[in-house]
């Protein structure tokens, strides 16, 4: 009998064929629409593959009504809308997708940091507003980008794509992680900053860290205070690890000069959030990922992982894996 696989957006093609030829596939028919809460708590019921989404809450409750349930694949690198915790408890493998989308996050990150600098969409809007009537000297003026010193909060796989495409501007960097990074700091020739001094510093920051209970609220208030007039805010990471309200009010007030936004801390963003009324922030759906060929491979990753797991493998890319450490 064939295991059974529910799958909570529609996927590429390609990927669904590869579980198909495995198992029996059950899929939510939209691509841009979540599947309803009902709707999962029904059909993961006798399921024992879950191919899941980033925006796709695997909580404790919906864990305890899917007795069949194997494995969680996730097409994301993030997992924090996975109770990790209650899985591992029910011996449930979750695994994820990491690497294959570090360098296309990185560009996203980047082409954020330049619009942002640059006011790209601002100036568009204004040309096709019908604004732009002659030529003026400070119109529509920027910050200049190479150069400049740019922070970067989380030096992981991204943060360190990152700092090498901002050596390519000349810019000085800085990082402030959990680890010191000695090898990176020798080789890409960047420097290590406790992270107030890093704000203070930085005419960019951005914000690369992973989203956890310490890092929630990571850069508030005092944060943005201790930061630059001009200075610009870039989270591509997590919605939650910066306080959206204090970040409405530094941009409104100019204690900084702007930000550019790929994620929130509520996603999809709601059109009335006072952060869209704002002129200097460069706002995004989170695609930092969304390249057609790093999507692809993340389609193909999380569809081994589930295969692998139900194989009685342990998928490679294994999110819990200290809860079957004895299996390997």
């Amino acid at each position: 009998m064939k295991a059974k696989i529910y799958i909570t957006r529609t996927i590429p093609e390609h990927a669904v064929r590869k579980l198909a030829e495995a198992c029996e596939v059950d899929m939510w028919p939209e691509a841009d629409i979540p599947v309803p809460r009902e709707v999962l708590e029904e059909k993961i019921r006798d399921a024992d593959g879950l191919y899941c989404m980033l925006t796709d809450a695997i909580d404790s409750r919906l864990l305890a009504g899917a007795p069949r349930l194997k494995v969680v694949s996730t097409m994301a690198v993030g997992f924090n809308n996975i109770d990790i915790e209650e899985a591992s408890r029910r011996r449930i493998m979750v695994a994820n997708t990491p690497g294959v989308l570090t360098e296309t996050t990185a560009d996203l990150t980047f082409a954020l940091l330049m619009a942002a600098a640059r006011r790209i969409v601002e100036a568009s809007d204004f040309l096709r507003a019908g604004g732009w009537s002659a030529w003026s000297p400070m119109q529509l003026t920027g910050q200049d980008v190479y150069g400049a010193t740019l922070g970067i909060i989380g030096m992981g796989r991204i943060g360190e794509a990152l700092a090498r495409r901002a050596k390519g501007f000349d810019m000085r960097v800085l990082y402030h992680n959990r680890s010191r990074k000695r090898e990176a700091e020798q080789s890409m020739a960047i420097e290590y900053a406790e992270q107030d001094d890093l704000l203070a510093h930085s005419d960019f920051v951005c914000v690369m860290a992973p989203l956890t209970p310490d890092t929630r609220n990571l850069i508030g208030a005092r944060e943005l205070n201790l930061m630059k007039p001009s200075a610009i805010l870039i989270n591509s990471a997590r919605g939650g690890i910066v306080d959206e309200r204090a970040l409405y009010d530094a941009l409104a007030s100019g204690t900084i000069w702007a930000a550019g936004l790929d994620v929130f801390e509520e996603e999809p963003v709601k059109l009335d959030h006072p952060l869209l009324t704002l002129s200097n922030v460069v706002t995004l759906p989170h695609i930092g990922s969304a390249s057609i060929r790093t999507r692809t491979r993340m389609a193909e990753i999380a569809a081994d992982s589930l295969l692998q797991g139900l194989s009685g493998e342990l998928p490679a890319h294994l999110v819990n894996r200290d809860a079957f450490a004895a299996s390997e």
